[in-house]
Formats: structure tokens, C-alpha cells, sequence
């Protein structure tokens, strides 16, 4: 069976609309007898006359007439399809937007950004998912709109990122902690038991090579899978999380937050999205909304993420 040729459908949609060959030859500036052809093509692709001789005009049969409002909205929706979006209507807005990002970064941001959704689109739902990984995959497959986090080798190599912010290692421990007495060394630093974070299950990252030249090496003594559990642990006991400072602004509170006695890497919070929602206008409106939550952004930059 031959595919047909769809732009018979705005064809017909003027020969029903006009009621005349001529009219419609005129309005799609084909001549008299290509509209004539184009008729003929319609009449065998629908298997009826569609439109008749009734003394000097034409008249629509029974079928045209039952096509009319079809074919008028079908072309109306494919010209929707086909034109630039000039504007997007936030107060009408309906859509749900999924965020992956970690506890912290709902912690600090979640607030603000709920806050400026709310004001701009009433219509709009944020779904913030926690990251159990780094993988791209939902992203590619549609079932996350957004993500926020470090630029790293597992992020796929067409994802698009805007850096959020920079940020950098903190220390942190329950008050009253040995720490908060005395002058604080990289040497009474490393001697501490220290609680990691890593989702992948390492043991050490950037602060730990940071420490290498000073031949120091930490005691990581608890490995967890986020910021959150590393500060409820230092909240609770005498371990020293080493968090990232604006990440964790909201979950630090209670505890005692210094800055680690020795130069450490700092890393960059990006936002990143999959290049098929780049030109949506929602998707860019709310791009924006997390940028402007999270501060001014600026250029891309890759940045490590264990600590």
C-alpha cells in the first residue's frame, strides 16, 4: 500500500474551504488546470467525488462535508508543529519538570527555586529525584528534565552543562569537637577519624591527594553514600566530614564548619541537560530558574566530587 501524499491534506482543506476550483487555484497560486489535476488526485486517493457540479458552481458531497472540520484542524495542528514558538505563556503553563540532584543541593536551593516557579508558572510541578549515580542515561531517555552536579568521565559526551557555582571543601564538627580547640593543623586534621563520601564506594579523593605532599594521610574510619549522612554521623560523634561549603549550607547548621588548614581543590556545580530540550521554551525558562536560585552562572568547568 503507497504512503499518501499528505500535502494533498492542504489541498484539500482550500477546495473544501473555497468551494471552488478556480478560488483555490487563485489562494495556493497554482493554476487552473494543476488545481484540476490536484482534485482528481484527492477524488481517487479518498474514493469519492468530494466536491460535485451543481448548475454553474460545486457543491460538497456528504463525505467532503464530513472531512471539512477534520482536514481544516489537521493542517491547523501540522502548521503548529512547523512554526517557530514565539513566546511561552507561563501563566497557562501546565508541565512537571524532574530534578536530579542530591539532598544538599535541595536542601540549600530547593526552597528559592520552588519559591520563583511558583511565582512565574502556578501550573508547574517540580520533582527533585535523588542521584544515585553519575550516569547520563536519564537524561537520554527523557525521564529526568534536569540535572545538577560535577562534570565528570562518566557524563555522556553530548550533555550540555551551565556552571552553577564554585565551591569549595569544608571541615566540619559537632561543637564541642577536640578540633574547635587549639590551632587547627593539617597534621591534627589528618590524625582525626574522618567519615568519607563517595557514591561509588571509594576511600579516598582529592582532599586525600591534597594531603600526600605533606606526607599526611586521613583515617577514614566511615564510608557513606552522601552529604547528608556524613554531617547527621559528625553531628553525632567525634568524626570530621569534609563537605562542599555552599552545598551543604542548610544541613551544617549546629555544627561547627572551618576551612581545611592546607590548599584544597575546589570544585564546580554545574547543570546539565540533554540537547534535544535546548530549544524548548519551559525547559529554558526553567533552566534559568535554577541558575538565577543558585547565583549569577558562568562558563563550563570540570571539577572532581569524592571528598
Amino acid at each position: 500500500m503507497s504512503t499518501p501524499d499528505l500535502n494533498l491534506l492542504v489541498t484539500l482543506d482550500v477546495l473544501l474551504s473555497e468551494g471552488s476550483v478556480a478560488r483555490a487555484a487563485r489562494r495556493l497560486r497554482l493554476s487552473p488546470s494543476a488545481m484540476s489535476r490536484a482534485l482528481a488526485r484527492l477524488r481517487e486517493t479518498t474514493g469519492d467525488p468530494l466536491l460535485v457540479r451543481a448548475g454553474r458552481g460545486l457543491v460538497p458531497t456528504p463525505r467532503a462535508l464530513e472531512l471539512r472540520e477534520r482536514v481544516n484542524q489537521l493542517v491547523q495542528d501540522a502548521e503548529a508543529v512547523l512554526r517557530p514558538v514565539n513566546g511561552l505563556d507561563l501563566d497557562t503553563l501546565v508541565r512537571t519538570f524532574t530534578l536530579r540532584a542530591s539532598e544538599g543541593f535541595v536542601e540549600s536551593f530547593g526552597a528559592d527555586l520552588v519559591a520563583r516557579v511558583a511565582r512565574d508558572a502556578p501550573g508547574v510541578r517540580l520533582r527533585f529525584v535523588q542521584k544515585a549515580d553519575k550516569d547520563s542515561a536519564s537524561l537520554r531517555d527523557g525521564s529526568v528534565d534536569l540535572e545538577t552536579g560535577v562534570v565528570g568521565k562518566t557524563t555522556g559526551p553530548e550533555v550540555r552543562a551551565q556552571a552553577l557555582f564554585r565551591d569549595r571543601f569544608v571541615g566540619v564538627v559537632r561543637p564541642g569537637h577536640p578540633l574547635t580547640k587549639g590551632k587547627l593543623t593539617p597534621a591534627r586534621y589528618a590524625a582525626g577519624r574522618h567519615v568519607f563520601v563517595s557514591r561509588r564506594g571509594l576511600d579516598h579523593g582529592p582532599i586525600d591527594e591534597a594531603l600526600k605532599p605533606l606526607g599526611l594521610r586521613r583515617d577514614v574510619a566511615v564510608i557513606v553514600g552522601g552529604f547528608s549522612a556524613a554531617l547527621a554521623l559528625a553531628r553525632a560523634s567525634d568524626l570530621i566530614a569534609s563537605v562542599p561549603e555552599r552545598h551543604t549550607e542548610s544541613l551544617r547548621a549546629g555544627l561547627r564548619s572551618f576551612a581545611l588548614p592546607f590548599p584544597a581543590p575546589e570544585v564546580t556545580v554545574s547543570l546539565l541537560w540533554h540537547p534535544r530540550q535546548e530549544g524548548d521554551p519551559a525547559h529554558r525558562w526553567m533552566r534559568r530558574c535554577v541558575q538565577e536560585a543558585c547565583g549569577r552562572p558562568s562558563a563550563r568547568e570540570d571539577g572532581g566530587e569524592e571528598a
